[in-house]
């Protein structure tokens, strides 16, 4: 089965309590420590972003002599560019002999714009080596990016290459094509990937072209699983709820703003990811990622002009347990409040604003996930998240998708068909509840 089915079948939007969670803030991977030094630079403002995770241990996809040309789909736009790649996940060196990056050409990705190609530099270098658990961010180049815009990002592997550091599920296709084709204005693609390999960021400087912005630049990080992820939106349609976002920002006269996607499908807030031994999950789990809590530091605090964060984290750690993760990790609605009071702190301690978002219903969900108790608990996490004050503002998803005449239920237009994700319809109503006036 291949990563996006399971992924689509399988996933929702859990920490254990007391010292676990205590020691997840101040933990952190190696490349969480470093990265974010490289991104000192004044003035550059994410406009893309993928939450990368490792592999199971089988069924890893390899490269060799091969281009990989990947499509992003950006918030805010720029006159100059850098992209971030990363091998955080992997065994051996990873070796990059070529990278560029282009326009896109909106169609297809196997080709790229008329006049928008531009070669990356590393240090003045135009092949860098990245060491295992590092990662490394591009000179800056200058490139028109429009926002709201796709860019193709192609880089060449000309050894061996494991494909350890991905973002699973991309709702995006990119290509895979023979030899060093980085810089041909259409490649011809031996195979298409619904998932992004090595490539982690992408950042911005400078006024965008078009019309004038209102404003301070930053970016806006949404700190989710699943549902944030996109599951399970058309692909290539760019119709998850930060994409929608980033539109109703732009329309708004905010678009200023970048949006960038932490989301990761299956992601837990208390648990890093861990199949049930001998369970079926144990072939795709490794995808699910390090714990919210564990990944702040990279995926929020480390990202280029980060102002605002949005966090809807919860419902895995409550449906996980017993069925895609071991029993023995169920937690309390007491235990994933203290996780959301704890990436609060951490945000605050950083100056950022952080808003949480309520749990969507999930009764009757073909994953397993849903019990009386489980329902009660989301209940209660939303019930906190709605009267305590602890976040800097509220988003009410719970109250934009359920079925006012059964609120345990997702509203049936707004079901993708499994009664947990929202579909395309319904990640546009997750956008539209989002209140602007946030972000003025």
């Amino acid at each position: 089965m291949t990563p996006r089915s399971v992924l689509s079948r399988s996933l929702g939007p859990v920490l254990t309590a007391g010292a676990l969670v205590a020691g997840l803030l101040a933990a952190g991977s190696p490349a969480a420590a470093g990265g974010a030094a490289g991104h000192g630079d004044r003035g550059w403002v994410g406009t893309w972003a993928a939450s990368p995770t490792t592999v199971p241990e089988t069924g890893t996809a390899v490269f060799q002599d091969q281009t990989l040309r990947q499509i992003v789909h950006v918030s805010t736009g720029g006159s100059a560019v850098r992209v971030r790649l990363s091998n955080e996940f992997g065994e051996r060196p990873l070796v990059i002999g070529e990278a560029r990056v282009a326009r896109g050409d909106g169609e297809a990705p196997e080709r790229i714009a008329p006049g928008g190609d531009r070669r990356l530099t590393f240090g003045g270098r135009t092949s860098v080596t990245v060491p295992p658990g590092e990662r490394i961010l591009s000179d800056p180049v200058a490139l028109q990016v429009p926002a709201l815009s796709d860019l193709a990002v192609s880089i060449y592997l000309p050894r061996r290459t494991e494909g350890t550091t991905i973002h699973a599920s991309a709702f995006q296709q990119s290509v895979v094509a023979a030899g060093n084709v980085t810089g041909a204005a259409e490649v011809e693609a031996s195979s298409v990937i619904e998932q992004w390999y090595f490539l982690t960021g992408v950042s911005v400087r400078g006024p965008e072209p078009g019309p004038g912005r209102a404003g301070a630049r930053g970016s806006i990080v949404t700190l989710g699983d699943s549902i944030t992820d996109g599951a399970i939106t058309a692909v290539n349609a760019d119709h998850r709820w930060p994409d929608h976002l980033a539109r109703r920002l732009r329309a708004a006269g905010l678009g200023h703003l970048g949006v960038l996607n932490a989301g990761i499908s299956g992601n837990r807030l208390l648990h890093d990811a861990k199949a049930p031994p001998g369970s079926e999950a144990e072939a795709f789990a490794a995808y699910f990622g390090e714990a919210g809590l564990r990944r702040f530091r990279r995926d929020v605090a480390a990202q280029p002009g980060v102002r605002y964060v949005i966090v809807l984290l919860g419902i895995n750690d409550i449906g996980q347990p017993g069925n895609v993760a071991p029993a023995s990790e169920e937690v309390s609605a007491a235990q994933i409040i203290d996780g959301h009071r704890r990436l609060i702190a951490a945000a605050h301690r950083r100056g950022l604003r952080i808003y949480g978002a309520t749990l969507t219903p999930f009764e009757g969900d073909t994953l397993g996930f849903h019990s009386p108790g489980r329902e009660r608990r989301r209940q209660a996490v939303n019930r906190w998240i709605r009267t305590s004050g602890a976040y800097d503002g509220v988003i009410d998803f719970d109250a934009a998708v359920r079925d006012p005449a059964d609120p345990g239920r997702l509203l049936a237009r707004f079901d993708s068909g499994d009664h947990l994700h929202p579909n395309d319809a319904g990640m546009e109503a997750l956008a539209a509840a989002v209140p602007l006036r946030l972000f003025r």
